[in-house]
Protein backbone atom coordinates (compact mmCIF):
# COMPACT_ATOMS: atom_id res chain seq x y z
CA UNK A 1 0.00 0.00 0.00
CA UNK A 2 2.99 2.38 0.51
CA UNK A 3 4.07 1.73 -2.67
CA UNK A 4 0.98 2.48 -4.81
CA UNK A 5 0.48 5.59 -2.12
CA UNK A 6 4.05 7.25 -3.08
CA UNK A 7 3.03 6.25 -6.65
CA UNK A 8 -0.29 8.41 -6.59
CA UNK A 9 1.08 11.23 -5.26
CA UNK A 10 4.19 11.51 -7.71
CA UNK A 11 0.87 10.83 -10.21
CA UNK A 12 -0.87 14.03 -8.87
CA UNK A 13 2.23 15.89 -8.21
CA UNK A 14 3.01 15.38 -12.37
CA UNK A 15 -0.71 15.94 -13.13
CA UNK A 16 -1.51 19.23 -11.48
CA UNK A 17 1.91 20.58 -12.95
CA UNK A 18 0.46 19.80 -16.51
CA UNK A 19 -1.38 17.33 -17.98
CA UNK A 20 -3.71 17.88 -21.68
CA UNK A 21 -6.92 19.36 -19.91
CA UNK A 22 -7.05 22.62 -19.27
CA UNK A 23 -7.10 21.70 -15.65
CA UNK A 24 -3.83 22.11 -14.25
CA UNK A 25 -1.26 24.49 -12.20
CA UNK A 26 0.68 25.54 -16.19
CA UNK A 27 -2.65 26.99 -17.35
CA UNK A 28 -4.35 28.42 -14.68
CA UNK A 29 -1.10 30.33 -13.59
CA UNK A 30 -0.93 31.59 -17.48
CA UNK A 31 -4.21 32.71 -17.32
CA UNK A 32 -4.21 34.18 -13.52
CA UNK A 33 -0.96 36.13 -13.34
CA UNK A 34 -1.90 39.24 -13.00
CA UNK A 35 -4.62 38.91 -11.23
CA UNK A 36 -3.71 36.46 -8.71
CA UNK A 37 0.22 36.47 -8.93
CA UNK A 38 1.23 35.51 -5.43
CA UNK A 39 -1.31 32.62 -4.93
CA UNK A 40 0.19 31.53 -8.41
CA UNK A 41 3.95 31.92 -6.67
CA UNK A 42 2.69 29.55 -3.68
CA UNK A 43 1.30 27.20 -5.70
CA UNK A 44 4.30 26.76 -8.17
CA UNK A 45 6.62 27.01 -4.67
CA UNK A 46 4.38 24.29 -3.44
CA UNK A 47 4.65 21.97 -6.67
CA UNK A 48 8.48 22.70 -6.31
CA UNK A 49 8.79 21.24 -2.62
CA UNK A 50 6.68 17.89 -4.02
CA UNK A 51 9.59 17.63 -7.39
CA UNK A 52 12.34 18.45 -4.69
CA UNK A 53 11.24 15.85 -2.57
CA UNK A 54 10.81 13.14 -5.12
CA UNK A 55 13.54 14.15 -7.68
CA UNK A 56 15.99 13.66 -4.53
CA UNK A 57 14.29 10.82 -3.33
CA UNK A 58 14.86 8.94 -6.78
CA UNK A 59 18.50 10.44 -7.54
CA UNK A 60 19.65 9.38 -3.86
CA UNK A 61 17.89 5.99 -4.41
CA UNK A 62 18.50 4.68 -7.83
CA UNK A 63 20.06 7.35 -9.27
CA UNK A 64 20.16 8.88 -13.09
CA UNK A 65 21.12 5.23 -14.34
CA UNK A 66 18.12 3.80 -12.46
CA UNK A 67 15.99 6.31 -13.50
CA UNK A 68 17.01 5.72 -17.77
CA UNK A 69 16.62 2.16 -17.18
CA UNK A 70 13.04 2.00 -15.12
CA UNK A 71 11.97 4.69 -17.84
CA UNK A 72 13.55 2.64 -20.86
CA UNK A 73 11.31 -0.69 -19.14
CA UNK A 74 8.06 1.76 -18.91
CA UNK A 75 8.90 2.60 -22.98
CA UNK A 76 9.40 -0.70 -23.87
CA UNK A 77 6.30 -2.06 -22.57
CA UNK A 78 4.20 1.07 -23.97
CA UNK A 79 6.20 -0.03 -27.36
CA UNK A 80 4.92 -3.83 -26.63
CA UNK A 81 1.53 -2.45 -26.12
CA UNK A 82 1.76 -0.54 -29.37
CA UNK A 83 2.89 -3.43 -31.36
CA UNK A 84 0.15 -5.67 -30.24
CA UNK A 85 -2.57 -3.47 -30.99
CA UNK A 86 -3.59 -2.92 -27.58
CA UNK A 87 -2.05 1.09 -27.35
CA UNK A 88 -2.26 3.09 -30.83
CA UNK A 89 0.32 5.68 -31.06
CA UNK A 90 -1.66 8.35 -33.32
CA UNK A 91 -3.37 9.53 -30.03
CA UNK A 92 -2.13 12.30 -29.01
CA UNK A 93 -3.72 12.94 -25.79
CA UNK A 94 -3.67 9.45 -24.53
CA UNK A 95 0.75 9.95 -25.37
CA UNK A 96 0.73 12.76 -22.95
CA UNK A 97 -1.26 10.60 -20.80
CA UNK A 98 1.07 8.19 -20.62
CA UNK A 99 4.13 9.84 -20.25
CA UNK A 100 2.76 10.95 -16.98
CA UNK A 101 2.06 7.98 -15.81
CA UNK A 102 6.08 6.55 -17.08
CA UNK A 103 7.33 9.31 -15.17
CA UNK A 104 5.17 9.30 -11.95
CA UNK A 105 6.33 5.56 -12.12
CA UNK A 106 9.62 6.33 -12.05
CA UNK A 107 9.21 9.15 -9.34
CA UNK A 108 7.13 6.18 -7.51
CA UNK A 109 9.86 3.29 -7.91
CA UNK A 110 12.47 5.72 -7.13
CA UNK A 111 10.92 6.76 -3.77
CA UNK A 112 9.80 3.39 -3.02
CA UNK A 113 13.24 1.49 -3.90
CA UNK A 114 14.25 1.11 -0.23
CA UNK A 115 11.09 -0.64 0.56
CA UNK A 116 11.08 -2.84 -2.62
CA UNK A 117 14.67 -3.89 -2.20
CA UNK A 118 13.79 -4.76 1.33
CA UNK A 119 11.21 -7.01 0.53
CA UNK A 120 13.13 -8.89 -2.55
CA UNK A 121 16.38 -9.23 -0.62
CA UNK A 122 16.12 -9.20 3.00
CA UNK A 123 18.22 -6.05 3.23
CA UNK A 124 18.02 -2.97 4.89
CA UNK A 125 19.31 -0.03 3.93
CA UNK A 126 21.26 2.46 6.41
CA UNK A 127 18.65 4.24 7.10
CA UNK A 128 16.14 1.51 7.52
CA UNK A 129 18.20 0.04 10.37
CA UNK A 130 15.72 1.62 13.37
CA UNK A 131 12.61 -0.01 11.80
CA UNK A 132 13.98 -3.67 11.78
Amino acid sequence: MAILSRWAIAFVLLALTWNPTSWNYLRWAERNWQAQMPLAVLGGLLLAVGYIVYLRATLRSIGPIGMALVAAVFAALIWVLVDWGVLRADNPVMNQWLGIVAASLVLGIGLSWSILRRRISGQADVDDVDEV
